[in-house]
C-alpha cells in the first residue's frame, strides 16, 4: 500500500530567476564592432599613450569592465528583452562615424563607437540590459578626449586664472613678479603657464576618479554628482597652487621649475588634490549626517 507521501505530487525544483547570457552572440557582435571601428580605436589608444591629458583613458574601459563583472549576478537575473530599436541606434552610430570621417572630426567618430555599443546591447537585451549596465556605460565617455574647440575654450581661461593667482601670492610674499597674460616675469626667469599647466589634465583625471571613488566608497548616488562638481574647484585651485609653488622654487633654483622636478611637483600637487577630494567627501557626509539627525523625529 502506497504511503501518503508517495501519493503527493512531486515538488518542482526551485527555479532561479536567471537568464542565460548569450555570450556567443555578444562576442561575435563585439568582434564585428571592434573590427569595424579598429582605425578609430587604434588612434584613440595612441592618443592615450602620447597625450598626458588623457592618459587616464587606459583605465576607463578596465574599470567599467570590472564594475560590469561585479554586477554579473544582477546581469544573470535580468530578463532579456531584445529590441529592434538597437538596429536603429547602431545605424545612427554608423552614420555619425561616417560623417565624422568625412569632416575629420575625431570626437564624432569616437562617440559613434559608444552609440553603436548601446545599440548592440539594445539589440541583445533591450532596455533591461541597458539599465543593468547604465553606470559602466556612463563611465566610457571619460576615455574620449573632449573636442578641440571646447578644449581651447577651457584651457586659456584656466591659464589666466592660474597665472593671476600666482601673481597675487608671489607679490604677497615679497617676490617681485610682473604678469602679462599667462606669462610671469620673475627676477630669475620668465615662466609661461602653458596649456599643459592649465589644470585641464588634473581636472579630467580627477573627475573620473571622483566618480569611481564615490561608487566604491559611498552608496549614495547623489554623492557621485556632488564629488564630480566639487572636483572642478579643487583641480583649479590645486593647479593655481602648483604654478605658485613653481614660481617660488624658481627663485631658489631655476632648475627646479623644469624637467624632473617640475614633473614631480605635478604629481605631488595631484596627490594633494586627491586628498582634498577625500576630505570633501568626509565633510559632505558629516554635514549630511548632522542634518539627518537634526530633522529626524526624537
Amino acid at each position: 500500500m502506497a504511503s501518503v507521501a508517495d501519493q503527493l505530487p512531486e515538488r518542482a525544483p526551485a527555479q532561479e530567476n536567471t537568464a542565460a547570457i548569450p555570450w556567443v552572440q555578444i562576442a561575435w557582435f563585439a568582434a564585428l564592432l571592434i573590427a569595424a571601428n579598429f582605425p578609430i580605436l587604434k588612434h584613440l589608444v595612441e592618443q592615450w599613450a602620447t597625450d598626458e591629458d588623457v592618459g587616464h583613458g587606459f583605465f576607463v574601459p578596465v574599470v567599467a569592465g570590472y564594475i560590469a563583472w561585479q554586477r554579473r549576478s544582477e546581469l544573470l537575473s535580468v530578463e532579456l528583452s531584445p529590441s529592434w530599436w538597437g538596429v536603429a541606434v547602431m545605424g545612427w552610430g554608423i552614420l555619425q562615424g561616417f560623417l565624422g570621417m568625412l569632416s575629420a572630426e575625431l570626437f564624432l567618430q569616437r562617440t559613434s563607437v559608444l552609440i553603436s555599443l548601446v545599440g548592440l546591447l539594445l539589440l541583445i537585451g533591450g532596455i533591461p540590459l541597458i539599465r543593468a549596465l547604465l553606470f559602466p556605460l556612463l563611465l566610457l565617455p571619460f576615455m574620449i578626449p573632449i573636442p578641440s574647440v571646447i578644449y581651447n575654450q577651457i584651457t586659456f581661461p584656466l591659464q589666466l586664472f592660474a597665472s593671476s593667482v600666482a601673481e597675487s601670492v608671489l607679490g604677497f610674499i615679497g617676490i617681485p613678479v610682473f604678469r602679462e597674460g599667462n606669462i610671469l616675469e620673475l627676477a630669475s626667469q620668465k615662466l609661461s603657464v602653458a596649456e599643459a599647466c592649465s589644470g585641464i589634465r588634473s581636472l579630467l583625471s580627477l573627475t573620473f576618479l571622483s566618480v569611481i571613488y564615490a561608487y566604491f566608497f559611498d552608496r549614495k548616488v547623489w554623492m557621485r554628482w556632488a564629488l564630480l562638481i566639487g572636483t572642478i574647484p579643487i583641480a583649479i585651485l590645486a593647479n593655481a597652487g602648483r604654478v605658485t609653488v613653481t614660481g617660488i622654487l624658481s627663485e631658489i633654483d631655476t632648475e627646479l621649475a623644469h624637467g624632473f622636478f617640475h614633473l614631480l611637483e605635478g604629481w605631488i600637487i595631484f596627490i594633494i588634490a586627491l586628498v582634498m577630494l577625500i576630505g570633501l567627501h568626509f565633510t559632505i557626509n558629516k554635514i549630511y549626517k548632522w542634518t539627518s539627525k537634526g530633522t529626524s523625529p526624537a
